[in-house]
């Protein structure tokens, strides 16, 4: 099993004049991250810098060893990079919250973040905040990460460009609430990967299209979803990351 296309891209929006999301990998570990921040310009852009950096840090030093994962968290459930990726980033978590909390709260930063690692046929993903994951596999889609947002208790309509405000964030509160998720692979799946910006504008059916649809490459597929949420009214920043095997 290896990866056969790769394609990625943030941006600022329609609106916005800074973009507080961001994504970042790692092929030589097969790493890769898509991220959603929050504090406002120069706080959200450079602590989605300093998660990238941290993650990626804290990530080669811990799959290296398999003893390394013992006195932080471990669950024997897990292979070593699912504990690895998960430490890594409650590190970069537990960094960010130091930081946070010697500035004033104007100035503090957090970001929901996805990170996923391959071993093998398994790719092991852990979700924190509002970011999502849809594994897409012989024409069917399907959501393998589920965001952690307010959508579920937002029950009328003025409320509705709030409702993918995460619950979660890396940075926010001293206990991070992550979710992993493991997908086995096969020949021909796609993984994608998704921030706000995108995800609450479009349908499952949609998505679905544009993951079927001909197109000259996965990058392609991407600019796709992020045109097609901006036509249905997106404001925030977006991101999208596509994963081929």
């Amino acid at each position: 099993m290896r990866l056969k296309a790769y394609a990625a891209q943030t941006h600022q929006g329609p609106y916005l004049q800074v973009n507080e999301d961001g994504y970042d990998f790692d092929f030589d570990h097969e790493l890769f991250m898509i991220f959603d921040g929050f504090g406002g310009s120069g706080v959200g852009d450079r602590a989605i810098e300093k998660l990238k950096h941290d993650i990626r840090y804290f990530y080669s030093e811990l799959s290296r060893d398999p003893n390394a994962t013992m006195p932080l968290y471990h669950n024997p459930r897990n292979l070593l990079e699912g504990n690895a990726v998960t430490n890594a980033l409650l590190n970069a978590h537990i960094n960010l919250l130091k930081e946070n909390f010697s500035k004033p709260v104007n100035q503090r930063a957090g970001a929901s973040a996805l990170v996923a690692v391959r071993a093998e046929s398994l790719l092991i993903l852990v979700g924190v905040g509002n970011c999502t994951a849809y594994h897409f596999r012989q024409g069917a889609l399907t959501k393998v990460l589920m965001e952690d947002t307010w959508r579920l208790l937002a029950q009328d309509q003025t409320t509705w460009r709030f409702k993918s405000s995460p619950m979660n964030a890396v940075g926010m509160y001293p206990e991070l609430g992550q979710t992993l998720r493991e997908v086995r692979l096969i020949e021909g799946d796609k993984i994608l990967f998704l921030t706000d910006g995108i995800y609450p504008h479009l349908t499952d059916d949609e998505l679905l299209y544009v993951m079927n649809k001909n197109a000259p490459d996965a990058q392609e597929r991407v600019n796709s979803l992020l045109k097609l949420s901006n036509t249905r009214g997106n404001l925030d920043n977006q991101t999208a990351m596509i994963l081929e095997f």
